[in-house]
């Protein structure tokens, strides 16, 4: 599935979202605390974290749907509060986990009821454009009920494109999803980023995160980082070389410790080297050829590759250390 979204918008500067010391509680338990980001227009923001992290009331709170307990927002160009609360909603939309689809009513039956709702006039071309922005236009007199689990995944993001809403809110978009149907959906937010659509998302995915996010934040319960993946890995990890050879060295400190730009070396198994270095493309040419000139046969020499996941994983295990007594 590659058609992109026919959604257009104008081009808005700025940022979507400002959050600035955001505080929710429920009695004694806190469920996220003091948080602070922005989110530009048209920017896919992941939202990441454990279960129990807060993201869900985060998206709630900031969906006027509970009010914080302190701190402030501005979402989409208006201050969080409860007399704003409708004029936010109508900028807006909420997609969550399970998209809550009227299973006896057709597709086009279903998005002119949601249409009415949003208060939508003569909606007949609002719908056709958001079940074309989907590809699901030729299953537009289909009931829902019929419809795979991946279909109304694609049916709930239209009807969140009905009102035309400045932020998107999507809640675990592709979870319970097979593969094929998964990606079908990774390609839909892809194509309304395109288009300048701002998403703000939730998922555990962590390698949908990395492919559909221009920016990510880590949370748990507060927020441990926000930034690009890339910014990120190099924050958190460095620079490495991994080095494989035919049989282990002799004296890899010998051969390893004198080469420029080898900072240190650990062997994580026979044959097999990771070098922490200050620049690889300096340190890489060096390291060659101080094993060609030993004799050693090589089998590989590549950077260390760090994911999205190592990134969440390194965060979250360092907070968990961080709160043991």
């Amino acid at each position: 599935m590659s058609a992109p979204p026919t959604l257009t918008r104008e081009t808005k500067t700025g940022s979507a979202l400002v959050v600035s010391n955001l505080t929710k509680r429920f009695g004694d338990r806190t469920a996220f605390s003091e948080i602070s980001f922005e989110v530009g227009y048209g920017e896919v923001f992941g939202f990441l974290g454990p279960n129990g992290a807060g993201k869900t009331t985060t998206v709630r709170t900031l969906g006027t749907l509970i009010a914080p307990t302190s701190g402030s927002a501005t979402v989409a160009g208006i201050p969080l509060s409860p007399e704003n609360g409708v004029e936010i909603r109508q900028r807006i939309a909420i997609m969550p986990e399970s998209p809550g689809l009227y299973l006896r009513l057709t597709v086009t039956e279903n998005l002119e009821f949601f249409a009415g709702l949003y208060g939508l006039h003569q909606p007949a071309a609002r719908i056709k454009e958001a079940l074309a922005a989907v590809n699901l236009s030729d299953r537009a007199s289909d009931l829902c009920g019929g419809l795979s689990k991946g279909l109304r995944q694609r049916m709930g993001l239209a009807r969140t494109l009905l009102s035309d809403p400045a932020i998107m809110f999507l809640d675990e978009p592709t979870s319970g999803l097979d593969p094929v149907a998964a990606l079908e959906v990774c390609n839909l937010i892809i194509g309304l980023r395109q288009k300048g659509v701002t998403i703000f998302l939730t998922t555990h995915r962590l390698d949908e995160a990395e492919k559909l996010c221009d920016r990510v934040a880590i949370m748990n319960q507060s927020l441990r980082t926000v930034g690009r993946p890339d910014e990120l890995r190099e924050q958190l990890f460095h620079k490495a070389l991994i080095v494989k050879t035919l049989a282990p060295l002799r004296d890899p400190d010998q051969l390893f410790s004198p080469l420029p730009g080898v900072e240190s070396w650990r062997s994580e198994e026979p044959g097999s080297y990771v070098l922490s270095v200050s620049d690889p493309k300096v340190a890489a040419p060096e390291v060659t050829r101080g094993l060609v000139g030993a004799g050693v046969d090589v089998l590989s020499i590549a950077e260390a590759q760090h994911s999205l996941e190592d990134v969440y994983l390194e965060l979250i295990d360092n907070n968990a250390k961080a709160s043991q007594p």
